[in-house]
């Protein structure tokens, strides 16, 4: 099966290099009419970008660039507006613009903390908003995030970069049960790659083997009318892989030893993974406790 995306409209924020205009061009290969964003260059337009917009259409694409900052609604809001006046429909949306400030939790001030959740999570929150209606009418919608390794399972000087990353995936979960019943996928991706945020963390070899080129496939999959939904798919150097959040069966210690120090004794049956679940909504996280405090008490739940 060839998937193509003759027809739709893809968004794809921090596109003027790296992963970005990796994915932009992806897209724009199968078909899809591409907004690059990127912020910079003299006067708000962003020189990267016009560079990519450049690139596709000298390979028979369509392209347009905006440089909007995706911390300013306003600016979004203005990149949507030029999106559906050029060609009247926004389809993919792909959340990729990031940055980074790296220190030690001790040494980050709390403004550089903030400055990377206002680019990383209301970023994606404001370009995610200004679509979300759009794709709700038209009954179709398809939204990646970008999240990372260093949210999923943390990485030394990144709490900024990890809790911002992390966010995306309670993001996603959320706006996948809120779309589901108007068509909108949406889906994390957690992208391992050789790029200038990367650059100096592998050996040489290794760095022009996590090419940016090898995750983009991955944005294709998200991006296509097949799609899952829910889902933070792993990518890099031709490896792709799921990541899924279990939770323990744990017990219940009523009705006398709900205490701090009866946790501690019941540590290793509430930390044992045999019988771990993955739930699809945090519902089911309270009917799981719910039920086990009945059957602790002899309360029976069908009797209301």
């Amino acid at each position: 099966m060839t998937i193509r995306l003759d027809g739709q409209v893809a968004i794809v924020t921090g596109a003027g290099q790296g992963l970005g205009r990796c994915h932009a061009l992806a897209l724009a290969d199968r078909g899809a009419k591409v907004v690059v964003n990127d912020l910079g260059g003299e006067n708000g337009e962003s020189t990267q970008a016009k560079a990519v917009v450049a690139e596709i259409r000298a390979a028979g694409g369509e392209a347009i660039a905006h440089g909007a900052n995706v911390a300013n609604e306003a600016q979004v809001i203005d990149m949507i507006t030029k999106a559906m006046a050029a060609w009247g429909r926004v389809d993919i949306l792909i959340n990729n613009a990031g940055i980074l400030r790296d220190k030690t939790f001790l040494k980050m001030s709390m403004e550089e903390f903030r400055l990377v959740i206002e680019v990383h999570l209301i970023g994606t929150a404001n370009c995610t908003k200004a679509v979300w209606e759009i794709m709700r009418e038209q009954q179709y919608g398809r939204i990646v995030c970008t999240t990372s390794s260093s949210g999923l399972y943390g990485n030394f000087g990144q709490t900024n970069y990890g809790a911002a990353k992390m966010a995306m995936v309670g993001l996603m979960n959320t706006l996948h049960l809120e779309g589901a019943k108007y068509n909108i996928h949406v889906n994390c991706l957690a992208p391992t790659a050789g790029t200038a945020m990367t650059d100096g963390l592998f050996p040489p070899t290794v760095f022009d083997l996590l090419s940016p080129e090898s995750v983009s496939p991955a944005v294709v999959f998200l991006a296509g009318p097949d799609a899952p939904s829910r889902k933070v798919l792993g990518a890099g150097g031709g490896s792709f892989a799921v990541f899924k959040g279990f939770e323990t069966q744990g017990t219940n210690l009523l009705p006398d030893n709900a205490t701090s120090e009866g946790i501690a004794d019941a540590w290793e049956q509430i930390n044992d993974e045999s019988g771990m679940q993955e739930f699809t909504g945090g519902f089911e996280q309270t009917t799981k406790f719910a039920t086990k405090a009945a059957e602790s008490l002899g309360v029976d739940l069908s009797e209301k």
